[in-house]
């Protein structure tokens, strides 16, 4: 037993050790990627000219930066980066590739504070459409130009179903940063309002457009240009640069790099959730299941996507993927140090606050987190289900039945002497000693005394138990 105990700990181990190595290589490719590939990212995109290039006969660049799909932290991330390269290049102008349908509230106000704090001029332009969130970022620009046939505004919040929120806190909250935009710019801060709050009626002369009460105001280009919402409209961003007279000044295109797509993918809410759910799962299920297999593997690959997207991102530090590496380390440490569980507590409370603090936004983090765990077991107790055979503490466990029909016997078997005649030697009260063929047993009757000397018989033998009773001749 000790032996069997020994040798799966030492598998047990064997897939531990190769996890946790797997995890620190990460963590060390992680440390040289910030340190090279993300620096020479951030010096150098695919259409990024050289600092000696930026300054040409002309002057300045001008800086083009897509804003694309949904606003989260992850594009944050990234245009922080994009302007701190127009920043450190003092570009001429920074235009905005605005198309998005929105996203996420907090992320709008990052990207806005970061626009209203740039040194640079900046302009959006707003390709196909800037509704709610796109909304706020393009009224933070200090000009905005519409493709023919986009739209701006429906700036409503929406929870994750699409569905308008109606709280009155948070519509007052949003209307006033949509208003400090509106401001910002110099436009129409009635206009703004009316297009966050469904309870604000407006009248728009300029346009025909009356905007009643239960609507959300959204403008197309030929109505944002008639009520200052627009200051011209344009199909190309070559276009807007000639319209700026800047069309003679080298033009830096700032791209994600393949890090940061993939940081974008990665801290989306949903994406998050899955990969922390395959990663849970995954590495229990390895745990309890021996030999290194396609669980272990899915698991750790998406425990490394979920921090190297986070990382990328700006969010996770090191420290974050030391506490979870710690956390996972502590855990391990319980299945062989008795602790009495102090060891397992301090590892969960550290893993859960590797993958919290990983994050841009904790609170979402933590929910996504608690799913994730939630739905892990479930996925966990399914496979150990299928997998009864399997389980590691199975191994452990004695499972063979000593049986006389399997022919271990606990003692010696007196089963032959039912029915024989023996002398008692003492008196049986009830318990006593009798002699059968010149050999003494120890015996019991039935609850009566039988004095010495008298004949018995034996009428039961269990075990190590021998019954009689006297014979009455």
């Amino acid at each position: 037993m000790r032996n069997l105990f020994m040798l799966h700990g030492k598998k047990a181990s064997n897939n531990i050790i190769i996890i946790l190595t797997a995890i620190l290589s990460f963590m060390l490719i992680v440390s040289l990627f910030s340190s090279e590939t993300v620096r020479a990212t951030e010096q150098s995109t695919t259409d990024k000219v050289n600092s000696e290039q930026v300054v040409d006969d002309y002057g300045a660049a001008v800086y083009v930066i897509p804003v694309e799909h949904t606003i989260e932290s992850g594009l944050t991330a990234f245009l922080k980066r994009a302007f701190k390269e127009a920043e450190e290049a003092s570009a001429a102008h920074i235009i905005l590739k605005i198309n998005t349908y929105g996203g996420e509230v907090t992320s709008a106000e990052a990207i806005g504070k970061l626009l209203r704090e740039s040194s640079i001029p900046i302009t959006a332009f707003v390709e196909e459409r800037a509704v709610s969130a796109g909304t706020y970022i393009a009224l933070n620009a200090d000009k905005i130009v519409m493709q023919s046939s986009s739209t701006i505004g429906a700036a409503a919040v929406v929870n994750g179903s699409g569905e308008m929120i109606e709280s009155s806190k948070v519509i007052s909250y949003w209307v006033e940063r949509m208003i400090e935009a509106a401001k910002h710019s110099g436009r129409d801060p009635a206009i703004a309002v009316g297009m966050v709050d469904p309870g604000f009626e407006l009248e728009l002369s300029e346009i025909g457009k009356q905007k009643r009460a239960g609507e959300i105001l959204s403008l197309s280009h030929e109505e944002a240009l008639t009520v200052g919402y627009s200051d011209q409209t344009l199909e190309s961003v070559e276009a807007v640069i000639q319209w700026l007279q800047l069309d003679k000044r080298a033009v830096v295109e700032v791209k994600l790099s393949p890090a940061e797509k993939v940081a974008r993918w990665v801290v989306d809410p949903y994406v998050k959730t899955v990969l922390l759910i395959l990663g849970i799962a995954g590495i229990l299920i390895e745990l309890f299941v021996p030999g290194f297999g396609v669980p272990g593997i899915i698991g750790l690959l998406s425990f490394i996507l979920y921090f190297f997207g986070h990382y990328v991102a700006g969010f996770a530090g090191m420290e974050a993927i030391v506490m979870f590496v710690l956390g996972l380390v502590l855990i391990v440490a319980e299945l062989f140090i008795p602790s009495f569980g102090i060891l397992g507590i301090t590892g969960g409370v550290s893993v859960i606050a590797g993958v919290v603090f990983a994050a841009g936004n904790p609170m979402s983090a933590f929910i996504s987190l608690l799913i994730a765990f939630v739905v892990a077991i479930i996925i966990v107790i399914i496979v150990a289900r299928t997998n009864k055979g399997k389980l590691v503490w199975n191994k452990f466990i004695l499972r063979e039945k000593l049986t006389t029909e399997e022919g271990f016997l606990s003692a010696e078997v007196k089963t032959s002497l039912i029915g024989k005649e023996g002398i008692t030697i003492t008196k049986l009260r009830p318990a006593g000693t009798i002699e059968i063929d010149g050999e003494r047993f120890d015996v019991v009757t039935a609850g009566e005394f039988v004095d010495h000397h008298k004949t018995v018989i034996v009428t039961k033998a269990e075990g190590t138990w021998i019954v009689v009773r006297e014979l009455v001749k």
